[in-house]
């Protein structure tokens, strides 16, 4: 299936690393354009040469080093986007991992520094991104708008929307409202011709997963053992996730938006 990304061009925030990173390479590869944030230099650097490595990728990728909790980020990025490629068409805002806690364990600042970075950041880019994809300068306002010609947003969820996570209060307290805003933003950034959808991972088998199994013993026991709960038995791979993030920004996926998505191997069993 051809995605219809070429040229296109994609903020990706936390793309240095993790399920940021395997959905910057998954746009690049499809022949997309992509903007990489993070709040460290050198990982922002170091990503993005490992993703212009190919032939043709190096006029593909740029970095920002941008942190989610600036006012002033979501600004910047979108600058940076049309100064080095002249134009937008959407977003897939990964926010990372919440720290580990329990409701009694989980301090104040905690809380405070999760909300600014994790939530209000994700609100304060999504507010500017559903602006400018709506405006004349993207191309994409109006009702009607043909298929495909909009811009699409995706948020890096997590299943503590749907199922309260062990241990991981900050994470089952933010996320679900982040649900609710993609709920919210489809309803209102639609008639523009802009689509918003979150995703859902389980189980990917990043940097970020192997030290939360770490915390509870042997990584490698703890991945066989709950590898065994997932009905496909097994650990997702980042390029899985990477390449259904690719498809919910791509034009591809015109008639989806407000949806949540599980990349899961089955392990969400709500309905």
């Amino acid at each position: 299936m051809d995605l219809r990304l070429r040229d296109r061009v994609y903020l990706v925030t936390g793309g240095s690393r993790g399920l940021g990173f395997a959905a910057a390479e998954a746009l690049v590869v499809e022949g997309a354009r992509v903007v990489l944030s993070n709040p460290h230099e050198a990982s922002a650097a170091a990503a993005a040469a490992r993703l212009t490595q190919g032939a043709t990728a190096d006029d593909r990728v740029t970095w920002v080093v941008a942190d989610n909790a600036d006012p002033g980020t979501p600004d910047r990025l979108v600058a940076a986007a049309e100064e080095r490629f002249g134009r937008l068409d959407g977003a897939l805002v990964s926010v990372g991992g919440t720290p580990s806690g329990t409701i009694v364990t989980t301090p104040d600042d905690a809380w405070r520094t999760a909300f600014e970075s994790i939530f209000l950041g994700a609100v304060r880019l999504a507010r500017v991104l559903g602006s400018y994809l709506g405006s004349d300068r993207h191309g994409g306002a109006g009702t009607g708008s043909i298929a495909g010609t909009g811009g699409s947003v995706a948020f890096v969820l997590a299943s503590s929307v749907r199922v309260p996570l062990a241990e991981l209060a900050i994470s089952n307290g933010l996320f679900p409202g982040l649900a609710g805003v993609v709920k919210m933003l489809a309803e209102e950034l639609g008639p523009r011709g802009t689509r918003v959808n979150g995703i859902l991972p389980v189980r990917i088998a990043t940097d970020r997963v192997r030290q939360l199994d770490a915390l509870s013993g042997d990584p490698d026991e703890v991945r066989a053992r709950k590898s065994e709960e997932i009905p496909l038995r097994r650990y997702g791979e980042p390029e899985e996730f990477g390449r259904v993030a690719a498809f919910l920004l791509s034009p591809a996926a015109s008639y989806i938006t407000g949806a949540l998505i599980p990349v899961d191997g089955g392990s969400i069993r709500t309905i």
